[in-house]
């Protein structure tokens, strides 16, 4: 069940996503997180953020819209408060962040490098912020311009997180990749957007949204799937996994651990559910590791 990526190791494949599993505390009254292969912290940026104002999540069919804005205590705080909590729990630690420009990025990114996190997601991507998250993980050479300048200022392990909103996956994941990032995890949420005909007019003060959840998981395999044939680091594949086989699914299609997001909020135990069925499939089909199956499509 272990994976390696990028050097460190993790117990098995399954990760809670960013954004969907706070700082791993809010869900240890349901299970022991430590069996988790990692959690990724909730988004974080430079400094404090309040979020989006008006609703922030909307159900959709098969899936959920979020417009919460990338809502955290900032940097500091987590690394003074949330950070030492989550240093008690067995399991590796990834960073997300986030930024508005690159020069937050680079602050960001040289604070965490002094502290005991195992790896760090860069969020090029999220669609929910009005400045910076969509421009940067839009087009490939603005990704390329900061990758390259993050890598220079970051110490440890640098997974980037791309947005499927991008004009080009294939070729923004590849040009991730030659700006030094040493992992690539895909895909964030979907732009989407819903109405309130009562209210007529749209549920979010945004407008538009990210969608996730099931809905999204057939078109995200694709994307892992047509990503890990064109790079040579390791992938790492969300988009609606809500159980074991989907976990496979994106294994078989090249990922190297798969992320864990909306269906936490269905069912608060659910990576346990699927870090037990993919042992149980492992069993089953005689499988000693996962590279026996990863990338075989």
């Amino acid at each position: 069940m272990n994976v390696n990526i990028c050097g460190v190791d993790l117990k098995n494949p399954v990760i809670a996503a960013s954004g969907t599993f706070g700082f791993g505390e809010e869900y240890a009254n349901f299970y022991d997180v430590s069996k988790l292969g990692a959690i990724c912290t909730k988004g974080l940026t430079l400094n404090p953020k309040e979020g989006n104002d008006g609703v922030r999540v909307c159900e959709t069919r098969s899936g959920m819209l979020n417009s919460v804005g990338l809502q955290n205590p900032g940097v500091d705080h987590f690394i003074q408060y949330e950070l030492e909590n989550m240093k008690k729990i067995d399991t590796v630690i990834i960073a997300n962040l986030g930024g508005a420009s690159v020069e937050d990025y680079i602050n960001g990114v040289e604070k965490l490098n002094n502290t005991d996190i195992d790896m760090l997601e860069l969020n090029i991507s999220c669609p929910n912020v009005k400045s910076g998250g969509m421009a940067f993980g839009i087009k490939s050479k603005v990704a390329y311009e900061v990758v390259h300048e993050v890598k220079k200022a970051c110490k440890k392990p640098l997974i980037v997180k791309l947005s499927p909103n991008a004009e080009d996956i294939v070729d923004m994941a590849c040009k991730c990749c030659e700006a030094g990032a040493d992992s690539i995890s895909l895909v964030n949420t979907f732009k989407g957007m819903a109405i309130d005909i009562n209210k007529r007019k749209p549920v979010f003060d945004n407008i538009s949204a990210g969608l996730s959840g099931p809905a999204i998981k057939p078109i995200a395999l694709r994307m892992v799937y047509e990503v890990s044939k064109a790079v040579n680091v390791p992938v790492v594949g969300l988009g609606g996994i809500s159980s074991f086989k989907d976990a496979i699914e994106f294994i078989m299609a090249g990922a190297s651990a798969v992320q864990v997001g909306t269906a936490n909020f269905i069912k608060p135990d659910i990576c346990l559910d699927i870090i037990n069925g993919i042992e149980s499939y492992m069993k089953k089909e005689n499988i000693k590791d996962l590279s026996e199956i990863r990338g075989i499509i």
